[in-house]
């Protein structure tokens, strides 16, 4: 789950974080009053006017402006919102701007990178720093490999004073700077940890003129599997920063994935549906979906992945690929009876069944009357549901 810049900061805040003084708008008049307010309280004429959108790379798209005084803050305010803002993550479609963070600017001295993920290569936490601060940090890495630095944490001992050090050292830091900073790093280490998040960026971590170091911008993913106990993290959801088919995937418990392609795609278990869409890519189609439906999904499941599949209007075909061992395939063909009797079938439906009461899955498909062309295997399957999608069959 992710959530908007200003809700970072303000999580960051409680673990003592130091950020920029700033205010969430949501029209051009709040924008004035914030703006107004921070000035009074900062002594700086000057304000920064961000778009709050799900993605990086706003200010390459025209979504972050520094400006004088409050009416400018509010004429750069009525050009934001509504826009539609694209960046290199959001694709050529962008995403609408409902939603500013107006914050005081700062006297910036130099610009660096921190963040911490989650390395499943070594199964720990591992904090990354780079003196390479509001760049990609991909392009860093393809660039400048020696360029970031890395610190593994151990998860018993957490993040340790001298891992901190290195870092700050290792970005040229000295003096107070450095102080602050080695103190920051453990700050948003703790964040990380308290929050369950999987990403926690900071691009770019500043120090200013005077030495103080500040979180200048924070983008934080959080672990959906821990949101069971981070509720007031999960009331921080932004639905319309969401793909409305991922959201309803959720309310099922699917894993669901968008994709670009126009075949759609219902496989139980991560691994059978990535060997689905690499069979249905290696015989000339483009996957439309990961979909997951689980190894223990009811029908009631199934009829909503189906329906989530067939609601996509880029979908041209649907490949139904079900090993039954945990999952029936008499309760796979029962869910795909029922969607199909719900919305009915416009494309191509391919079902390749094995496994539990498979033989009875295929019985109530054969018996259903309705469109369905059965494979013999994933292969099969995959080459059929690719030429019917084509019209070639």
């Amino acid at each position: 789950m992710k959530i908007h810049e200003y809700q970072a900061k303000e999580i960051l805040k409680k673990f003592g974080v130091p950020v920029p003084k700033g205010r969430p708008v949501f029209s051009p008049d709040e924008a004035e009053a914030a703006a107004k307010a921070l000035i009074a309280e900062t002594d700086n004429e000057f304000v920064v006017v961000k778009a709050q959108i799900h993605a990086g790379g706003r200010g390459k798209g025209g979504g972050v402006k520094v400006v004088k005084g409050a009416a400018a803050a509010r004429e750069t305010a009525q050009k934001i919102l509504g826009m539609n803002l694209v960046t290199h993550q959001t694709g050529p479609g962008g995403k609408l701007v409902k939603r500013l963070l107006i914050e005081q600017a700062v006297d910036i001295a130099r610009e660096l990178y921190l963040g911490l993920v989650v390395d499943r290569g070594v199964g720990q936490v591992v904090m990354m720093a780079s003196s390479e601060g509001g760049v990609e940090i991909e392009e860093v890495a393809a660039s400048h490999p020696e360029k970031i630095l890395k610190e593994a944490v151990d998860p018993v001992v957490g993040l340790c004073a001298y891992q901190a050090r290195n870092l700050a050292y290792g970005l040229g830091l000295h003096g107070g700077a450095a102080k602050n900073a080695a103190e920051l790093f453990l700050q948003l280490y703790a964040a990380f940890v308290a929050t369950d998040a999987s990403l926690l960026e900071v691009n770019p971590l500043v120090v200013l003129t005077d030495g103080k170091v500040l979180a200048l911008d924070a983008k934080v993913t959080f672990d959906d599997n821990a949101l069971y106990r981070q509720k007031d993290l999960e009331a921080l959801r932004d639905l319309d920063e969401e793909d409305p088919a991922e959201t309803e995937a959720k309310r099922y418990d699917l894993s669901f994935i968008k994709l670009d392609g126009n075949i759609g795609c219902m496989v139980n278990g991560a691994g059978l549906a990535m060997a689905t869409m690499d069979t249905i890519q290696h015989f000339g189609g483009v996957p439309a979906n990961f979909l997951d439906v689980g190894g223990s999904a009811t029908e009631e499941r199934v009829t909503a992945a189906f329906k989530i599949i067939t609601a996509d209007p880029k979908v041209r075909g649907i490949f139904v690929n079900i090993f039954g061992g945990i999952m029936k395939c008499d309760t796979i063909a029962a869910g795909v009876i029922a969607a199909i009797k719900q919305v009915g079938l416009k494309v191509p439906l391919v079902v390749r069944l094995e496994g539990t009461n498979v033989d009875l899955g295929k019985k109530m498909l054969a018996e259903s009357g309705l469109a369905v062309t059965t494979a013999n295997d994933m292969a099969d399957g995959a080459k059929r549901v690719v030429a019917l999608a084509a019209g070639k069959a």
